[in-house]
């Protein structure tokens, strides 16, 4: 859209209006409760456009608040982004520094006036390891999650510093703690899920990554997994990714819920290297679909005698082989 448009008379108030509006439409169908972003793509913008790198992160933060905004008026519950990963600190300290900076003076206006926060009634939580930051940057995140704590609409999760290995880990520690301080003490799927960053959150429905990289850079892997949510790789570039752009994806998220029962819809089968669509109808009775999981299909055998279970559990998946075929396509990967 052209700049000039943006200083016409009356230019937010219609803008704000058309959001509302769309977001009354998105809400007559089904409504993703909690969508991840991955929004990769600010560096590239700026060596691209030759501005500096600091300036490709200062306009993809601009982004993420437009984003967010028409998320929360469509009646998303909880939005996570992966605003910062722990492998990020490899990075130049000259960059480094510059996010940093960026981090506190952005969390540092939320706490000053936190106009959208106010708005939609949006509280701050931030994931990761929060040991690795600078205590005057932890200091202004914990007043961002303090200043919104109240606030009941919807949930912005930031991540920062966040790695998904590190979370498992994390996650890990805390349940040995507490099975040596719990008798009986179970361990199961759903165990992990209480221990992780996330737990709080609903399942996680939809997962966008932009820039057009086939792979989720260590980000909400264990969330992601589940057959009921989607994946989406578009080619945009975060700084360029809008509303309208965010619009079509929900929309196609909806569609997929309403007709199929599910935000998929299809489901990739066979080989990788001789892959099909086929709608999950297409399925025979005695063959396991991509919305059951390894745990539904292979069930414990509850016989303390027998422990021969290696062939079950001694399963490896290679995701680096993962692919999807299309940048707008909601699908799953099945694995033989």
């Amino acid at each position: 859209m052209s700049q000039w448009m943006t200083t016409f008379p009356g230019y937010a108030w219609l803008l704000s209006t058309v959001k509302k509006i769309f977001g009354n439409i998105i809400k007559t169908g089904p409504v993703p409760r909690h969508i991840g972003l991955i929004m990769d793509g600010n560096r590239r913008y700026a060596r691209a456009h030759n501005i500096e790198l600091k300036e490709g992160h200062n306009m993809g933060f601009e982004s993420m608040a437009s984003i967010l905004e028409i998320l929360y008026e469509c009646g998303v519950e909880q939005a996570t982004v992966y605003a910062f990963s722990i492998e990020n600190f490899k990075r130049s300290s000259y960059e480094v520094k510059w996010l940093m900076d960026l981090a506190k003076q952005k969390f540092q206006q939320i706490t000053q006036h936190g106009e959208l926060c106010e708005q939609y009634g949006v509280q701050i939580r931030i994931l990761g390891n929060t040991s690795l930051l600078q205590p005057d940057v932890l200091k202004l995140l914990r007043q961002a999650e303090d200043i919104t704590k109240n606030n009941k609409r919807a949930i912005l999760n930031v991540c920062f510093p966040y790695t998904s290995r590190d979370e498992m880990t994390t996650a890990i520690k805390g349940i040995v703690k507490k099975s040596t301080e719990v008798d009986d003490f179970i361990i199961d799927e759903s165990t992990i899920d209480k221990f992780l960053y996330t737990k709080d959150a609903p399942p996680l429905d939809l997962l966008i990554r932009t820039s057009g990289t086939y792979r989720l850079s260590d980000f909400l892997l264990w969330q992601s997994v589940s057959s009921q949510c989607s994946i989406v790789v578009i080619e945009t570039l975060w700084p360029q990714f809008n509303p309208y752009e965010m619009s079509k994806i929900l929309i196609n998220w909806s569609f997929n819920k309403y007709w199929y029962g599910n935000s998929n819809g299809y489901t990739v089968r066979g080989n990788p290297d001789n892959l099909r669509l086929s709608n999950d109808e297409d399925l025979e009775d005695d063959e396991p679909n991509a919305f059951t999981t390894s745990y539904n299909r292979n069930p414990i055998v509850e016989d303390e005698d027998s422990f021969d279970r290696d062939s079950d559990s001694d399963r490896v998946i290679d995701n680096e082989n993962d692919t999807v075929p299309s940048e707008e396509s909601s699908i799953n990967i099945k694995t033989a």
